[in-house]
């Protein structure tokens, strides 16, 4: 009997724990006043770039909501991509940009992603960047003519 009881106890507590783990979160209330990022463009082409060019491009973003926003760090999907932001809040109306520095000494393609966490109604936007890079071309010295009728010189 006590097996009985320990074991229909049991069975009682693994359903309790397996019905918590199943229960929907319950949905926070949207704010009707949450401020609302909103990007002119979320995607950056390089195109091609120079080995050792210039990669840095700003995203311009207006704040559409009615609450200042407030962007929290940005994260890169790598160290060679260094996001930069305002870190004051961004007023209703306003405007800012977030720029984007890929370093370029590396040759190859750039596919990269920058992702935005901010109070915003769409709290995480992903920002990328894509493009190549091809490597430096090989500058040479033309060489120099020889002088004509010139005798070297002995001592």
């Amino acid at each position: 009997m006590k097996k009985f009881v320990f074991s229909f106890a049991l069975l009682m507590f693994t359903v309790f724990i397996v019905n918590a783990q199943n229960a929907a979160p319950a949905e926070q209330p949207v704010n009707p006043n949450a401020p609302e990022i909103s990007f002119e463009k979320t995607v950056h082409d390089y195109g091609t770039i120079v080995q050792g060019g210039d990669g840095t491009c700003e995203f311009k973003f207006t704040n559409v909501g009615k609450e200042p926003l407030i962007l929290s760090r940005p994260q890169s999907s790598c160290g060679c991509t260094v996001p930069t932001w305002p870190q004051e809040p961004i007023l209703p109306g306003k405007s800012e940009v977030i720029k984007v520095t890929y370093n370029t000494n590396n040759v190859g393609g750039i596919n990269k992603t920058v992702t935005i966490n901010s109070n915003a109604k769409t709290a995480r936007v992903v920002l990328q960047i894509k493009g190549s890079v091809t490597p430096k071309p090989v500058t040479t010295l033309p060489e120099k003519p020889a002088e004509q009728g010139a005798a070297p010189v002995s001592k």
